[in-house]
């Protein structure tokens, strides 16, 4: 089965749900099986951090860019939220996943910030100015 995994992962995954459901085990590609479920765990973390990283760098744009707020960024920042609570919901293990990811994801959405804007590094703070709450919180948005 360890071939099939390698030429056709769709394949692979549909036989190895039927063999899981019809409890054939010792048939199981145990290993790469194994390899999938860690990934998924990883996915989901990942798209934490992207979703984080893509609100604060529209948190970063819009109060340093107050001229060129628009609606795409308030959608953009509503759906990163939205995004985020629905991970957690699905996962609530990972409550705490965002707070351990802000300051990392705060320095990549400062550096696309600064590309996106064209603005110097510098103007954007060091730190992360903005509290994980104030971040996820559903009606917030920073002052210019």
């Amino acid at each position: 089965m360890s071939e099939k995994y390698l030429a056709d992962f769709s394949l692979w995954i549909d036989q190895t749900a039927h063999l899981l459901r019809e409890r054939r085990w010792h048939e199981i590609d145990v290993p790469h099986l194994i390899e999938e479920v860690e990934d998924l765990g990883k996915s989901e973390r990942r798209g934490i951090a992207s979703q984080l990283i893509r609100l604060l760098l529209h948190l970063l744009k819009w109060q340093y860019q107050p001229q060129r707020r628009s609606d795409s960024w308030l959608d953009s920042i509503t759906d990163a939220r939205t995004q985020i609570e629905l991970t957690i919901a699905d996962s609530p293990s990972l409550k705490y996943y965002p707070a351990e990811q802000l300051e990392e994801s705060y320095q990549r959405a400062r550096r696309q910030a600064a590309r996106q804007t064209s603005m110097a590094i510098s103007v954007f703070p060091d730190v992360c100015p903005y509290s994980l709450e104030l971040v996820l919180a559903e009606d917030w948005l920073p002052k210019s």
